[in-house]
């Protein structure tokens, strides 16, 4: 239940960074954290591109662990990349301490609102999630 969960995530949020690098608007205000009114940064189509790539990536992983997608991976390689998303959204969900995560310091824009209702939260349950795939 928990590797399909994650997997459903992970492929629609990897389907939302497609539809974000050719041209989609929908959601886009929220997504990218904010200073002084201004988007801290731009992402490029192949930077955006490829972050999707990587959440398709993570979205195989906790079927390939769980058996429901057979990929000739050794066991330990999966675990281990298992364990490292578990790391990476975990960090994600803490944040950078300024503008992403629970402990940010920049509030009131609308990427820190969704950041505090849902972005950071979802993190921490996809670390959760990892974290059990892992010792699968």
């Amino acid at each position: 239940m928990t590797a399909f969960a994650l997997a459903s995530v992970l492929a629609f949020l990897s389907g939302l960074h497609i539809y974000w690098a050719f041209g989609g608007r929908w959601g886009w205000g929220a997504a990218i954290p904010q200073v002084d009114g201004r988007p801290a940064f731009t992402p490029s189509r192949p930077a955006t591109l490829v972050v999707a790539l990587g959440l398709a990536a993570a979205a195989v992983l906790p079927l390939v662990r769980t058996g429901a997608f057979p990929f000739p991976v050794p066991p330990w390689l999966s675990q281990w990349s298992a364990v490292f998303l578990a790391f990476i959204f975990f960090i994600r969900a803490v944040g950078d301490f300024r503008l992403v995560g629970f402990f940010k310091r920049v509030r009131g824009t609308p990427f820190a609102i969704w950041d505090t209702r849902l972005f950071s939260p979802l993190c921490l349950l996809l670390a959760a999630g990892f974290a059990r795939v892992a010792a699968l």
